[in-house]
């Protein structure tokens, strides 16, 4: 043991003794190996250009937010508030600083971020020519890189690329894009208190720019007084003039560019698709690809058209508008429309956005049924109020819209006007789980929490808008499934083909069963809750409308041969109503969201031939079959006393 004891000496300097030649080789085998790229390749990188199917123009993506000046044209006391904020001494240290690397690898080894202590040459390495991926070989590669640069170019060279290609926030990359963007002026002309600004912001734009949240504001006035401080202590700007410096006005961020309007929403969603590709933010920015999408340029136009012309005036802030349009059979995305204006509010009210999908989801229920042959036919009874067993011993309560009563009705008919006190027994009989597995084979994702209990004919379940669009896309398909995508191909700078989408599709369900939901749901734009659909267009459509409990949502969804397209209404609130929007008591789907959709599907389609659905099928006979008392009712004595309003009819 205690020779043992004598030994560890010596072991601890043969151990960092290996280490610190394993270290070395390391760093050499990454010396040699590391090359750099013409750094002028991400200066002057190429946008990513963003085309319909056609090879028409969307929108691009990166460098034609840069635009590239000399180090001449910048003028001093910028390149000096730059140094003052991020690198005192870039024009006398080496390419690295070493106790900034010994803290970002100790901090990385204790299992925090790797961080702090870069120089300006090690900024430009790993803004240019890395990933943000944050590890010590990520470290080791700009820290090689940095090393190549300082010897193959000047430090001026390297502070006017550096100045060219830093991110400045509000889609701004370089100084002279940022001078614009936050003070609508060009760096020339820029005041040395203007200068200290951008040289605040640049660190981290999330956390310093107050356009970006209010709260920003005072670290930046902090940052600002470290910046002309350093300005002072550098002796690069006169003490006296720096206490009469004031701290600047910036300009409020502004909804233009190349992610302004609707459109923004589309480029925004492409993006986060080919992320999931394995595209990186930082290389859709300089790598000039071309992304040829599923979009149709028509079909796009006419979505934005059709809301502009049919959404309410005077709507309150929080409403969201979405709709997307689908191909049936393809799962190709024809349109989406994700709001007005992205740069005001980021959010896509077509793809992140959930709300109650309300009658929407009697479409599931009326495929299960029809699956078992029970038919349009047969004859249900509509009274309303009725009470059942909600699956787990307590009464479940159903109501009419309005209090509607039906008496004894055709399944057809209560698809017509959607009545719910047939639906939910309906379900009961096709088996709620049933409900459940059709509406998942139609398309509505694992993600989408669906229980099986009698309030899922009614749709309690809540989907995005992209989710029931391609869902009544599968029944448009005649019950062919596809998987939506809106990447169609990606071509490198060089033309080649980097990624080809395809159709991922499989039948799963029953043609005869699809034609007979597609019948009545014909019959719904024709004479039922959404005839203004019918009566705007001069071709079959079928559809479905759905209006929330207590008014907080509002769908339309349908589909012609040609074209599947969800549209709906919500608020941030997913529970807030929408009563009185567009001086409408209330918001049903029959209303602004069948409109929309309607004159969606007439842009869109106006120069198509017409096509027709396929004939009905009269699963069950033509023979109605009395499922009046098929699902026994619980006793209405059993209804609780209580004093909240009894829940609204879904539409």
């Amino acid at each position: 043991m205690s020779n043992l004891i004598e030994k560890l000496p010596r072991l601890a300097i043969l151990g960092a003794g290996f280490s610190f030649v394993a270290g070395v080789f390391v760093f050499g085998f990454a010396y040699f190996t590391v090359s750099i790229p013409d750094p002028n390749a991400y200066v002057n990188s190429q946008s990513t250009i963003i085309q319909y199917a056609d090879g028409s123009e969307i929108g691009r993506i990166g460098s034609e937010n840069r635009t590239v000046v000399t180090l001449a044209e910048i003028p001093v006391q910028v390149r000096n508030a730059v140094m003052a904020a991020e690198d005192r001494s870039f024009y006398s240290n080496r390419a690295f600083s070493p106790t900034g690397i010994a803290r970002a690898v100790w901090n990385n080894l204790r299992g925090g971020s790797l961080q702090g202590g870069s120089t300006i040459t090690q900024q430009y390495a790993k803004t240019a020519f890395l990933t943000p991926e944050r590890s010590i070989q990520r470290k080791i590669k700009e820290l090689v890189i940095a090393i190549k640069l300082e010897n193959q170019f000047t430090k001026d060279q390297i502070l006017e690329n550096y100045l060219n290609t830093i991110y400045f926030g509000r889609g701004s990359y370089g100084v002279q894009t940022a001078s614009q963007v936050y003070f609508g002026t060009t760096v020339d002309q820029l005041t040395t208190a203007q200068s200290a600004v951008l040289a605040s912001i640049l660190r981290s734009p999330g956390l310093y720019d107050p356009g970006f949240k209010k709260e920003n504001l005072p670290r930046l006035e902090k940052r600002f007084t470290y910046v002309i401080d350093g300005m002072v202590k550098a002796d690069w700007l006169d003490a006296e003039v720096a206490k009469k410096i004031k701290f600047p006005v910036i300009n409020p961020r502004v909804t233009s560019g190349a992610l302004a309007g609707p459109k923004g929403y589309v480029i925004s969603w492409v993006e986060h698709e080919l992320n999931k590709l394995g595209f990186t933010d930082e290389q859709l920015l300089v790598g000039g690809y071309i992304i040829k999408t599923t979009l149709v340029k028509d079909a796009q136009e006419a979505a934005v058209a059709a809301v502009n012309k049919e959404a309410p005036t005077k709507a309150p802030e929080n409403l969201h508008i979405g709709l997307v349009a689908i191909k049936p059979g393809t799962g190709e995305i024809l349109a989406m429309y994700g709001g007005k204006d992205y740069l005001k509010y980021q959010f896509n009210a077509a793809t992140q956005g959930i709300a109650s999908g309300g009658s929407s989801f009697k479409v599931f229920a009326l495929v299960a049924a029809l699956e078992q042959g029970i038919p349009l036919s047969s004859i249900w009874n509509g009274d309303s109020p009725k009470v059942y067993d909600d699956g787990i011993g307590r009464p479940y309560v159903v109501n009419n819209y309005g209090g509607e009563t039906w008496g004894n009705t055709t399944l057809l008919n209560a698809t017509i006007h959607s009545v719910n006190t047939i639906y939910v027994p309906l379900g009961i009989k096709a088996g709620v789980e049933k409900v459940v597995d059709v509406a998942r084979r139609a398309g509505i994702p694992e993600s989408v929490e669906m229980i099986a209990s009698p309030s899922v004919s009614l749709g309690s379940s809540s989907p995005h808008v992209i989710d029931l669009a391609n869902a009544y896309a599968t029944f448009a398909a005649e019950g062919v499934y596809a998987k939506p995508f809106i990447i169609n191909e990606v071509q490198g700078p060089n033309k080649g083909i980097l990624y080809q989408g395809r159709i991922q599709a499989q039948e799963v369900f029953r043609k005869d069963v699809v034609a007979d939901l597609t019948y009545a749901l014909n019959q719904v734009t024709i004479k039922g809750t959404a005839a203004v659909v019918g009566a705007r267009l001069n071709r079959p459509a079928a559809g479905k409308t759905g209006t929330s409990n207590d008014n907080a949502s509002a769908w339309f969804n349908g589909y012609t041969p040609e074209v599947a397209a969800s549209v709906a209404f919500y608020r941030d609130n997913a529970t807030e109503s929408l009563n009185g929007i567009g001086g409408l008591n209330s918001v049903t789907g029959g209303s602004f969201p069948a409109r929309i959709w309607a004159e969606f599907v007439k842009g869109y389609l106006s120069k198509a031939p017409v096509q027709e659905f396929p004939p009905a099928s009269n699963i069950g006979g033509t023979e109605p079959l009395n499922f009046i008392n098929a699902v026994p009712q619980m006793d209405p004595a059993l209804i609780p006393p209580s004093p909240t309003p009894t829940p609204k009819k879904k539409r």
